[in-house]
């Protein structure tokens, strides 16, 4: 599955940005799209529409946890690994997108006030560089995946 068209796919089809990249590795993390959605729900235009960390690489995160992360909190290794996933992560998506803070990636797009999201239309697609961003989004982290797939099939042989 091409992870970064589903993402865009998804985005376009309405889900926010985080929502999209989650959802788009459904196939992977084992959670139904409905589940997926209602835990991303949250993260969408960097978190509720404050425009903090932006809501692509918030769901990238979410589904990196699911697929890379650890459960033992007395595992310092385990922790200080998955933190330098997320942290290669970080730096080629700010490499490639130019930042990580979705007010600093919409910095040209003016905030609307309040809770509700603008209507998608083909002039919010054409100004904002959301349908971009979650495609890398999920691309990075697919990279991610394999690399640490291969380096773990390594560590076996």
């Amino acid at each position: 599955m091409d992870h970064a068209e589903e993402a865009r796919k998804l985005f376009r089809e309405g889900y926010n940005c985080a929502q999209a990249v989650f959802c788009a590795f459904c196939d992977q993390t084992g959670f139904s799209r409905d589940d997926a959605a209602r835990l991303a729900s949250s993260f969408g235009g960097g978190m509720g529409r404050l425009r903090e960390v932006c809501g692509a690489m918030s769901g990238a995160l979410l589904a990196l946890g699911m697929l890379r992360g650890y459960d033992d909190p007395l595992d310092p290794s385990a922790k200080a690994g998955h933190y330098r996933l997320v942290q290669e992560f970080a730096g080629r998506f700010r490499t490639r997108c130019g930042a990580i803070l979705c007010r600093e990636l919409l910095r040209d797009v003016p905030v609307t006030p309040g809770g509700v999201p603008e209507n998608r239309t083909e002039e919010f697609y054409a100004r904002r560089p959301c349908l971009r961003l979650t495609g890398e989004a999920a691309s990075i982290l697919e990279e991610l995946l394999s690399e640490t797939a291969a380096a773990r099939k390594k560590e076996e042989n």
